[in-house]
């Protein structure tokens, strides 16, 4: 069995030349709204363009708010980090999002087991954010594409293949060393502490995918 490339169903465009990245959450008003903001900025900041070399990024929710703004602490975590937070509204997870997604990236191992049930072959390209960290730390970059010859979206599906073979071999080192804790309700502080939690495990991520470090 191989993984979809997210194209070619029936009812949905077929564009080989894009890449989406679907972040999913419980409410997608907390943590996926971060997660979905702050890949947005770590790619422009690579790329001068949140959209440059196909790459689309989304969000929504298991049991996600629909229409609703993000929490208001996820906006200011936003903005500590000079990241977009304006504009943003709530979904609840779809079969059509999970279809279209070329990775799932979730927020709990229990999201990652909604999204795998739905179905459409999403366990060969659902991780929680912190195992696809992990594991995409392992690869060798010199192993992928060079995004400059093949393009960033061959890039990007490259590594979501090495990161899925490497996936029963390189193990969490404890139950919950890839979850992100829900902060909603929590003070600023702790809002905060998952902002930067989360930053952190898309550094690797996004370097990974464009073959381009952050700026310092």
């Amino acid at each position: 069995m191989t993984a979809p490339e997210g194209r070619g169903i029936a009812g949905f465009d077929d564009d080989s030349s894009t890449f989406r990245i679907l972040h999913v959450s419980t409410g997608n008003v907390c943590r996926s709204p971060i997660t979905e903001r702050l890949t947005r900025h770590a790619l422009s900041d690579r790329l001068g363009d949140p959209l440059g070399g196909g790459l689309i990024v989304e969000s929504a929710g298991t049991w996600g708010h629909e229409g609703a703004p993000m929490e208001a602490n996820a906006e200011l975590v936003l903005a500590d980090f000079g990241a977009d937070y304006s504009g943003f509204v709530g979904r609840e997870l779809l079969d059509e999002h999970v279809i279209r997604a070329d990775l799932v990236l979730t927020a709990t191992r229990d999201h990652r087991a909604q999204v795998i049930s739905m179905g459409h072959s999403a366990g060969l390209r659902t991780f929680t954010l912190k195992e696809f960290t992990r594991l995409v730390r392992a690869i060798d970059p010199a192993t992928l594409p060079d995004p400059r010859d093949e393009g960033m979206v061959e890039r990007a599906r490259s590594l979501v293949r090495a990161a899925a073979a490497l996936r029963g071999w390189l193990l969490a080192p404890s139950v919950d060393a890839d979850e992100v804790n829900d902060p909603y309700g929590a003070p600023i502080t702790f809002f905060r502490s998952i902002g930067d939690e989360i930053n952190q495990a898309l550094d690797p991520v996004v370097t990974a995918l464009t073959g381009v470090s952050a700026k310092r």
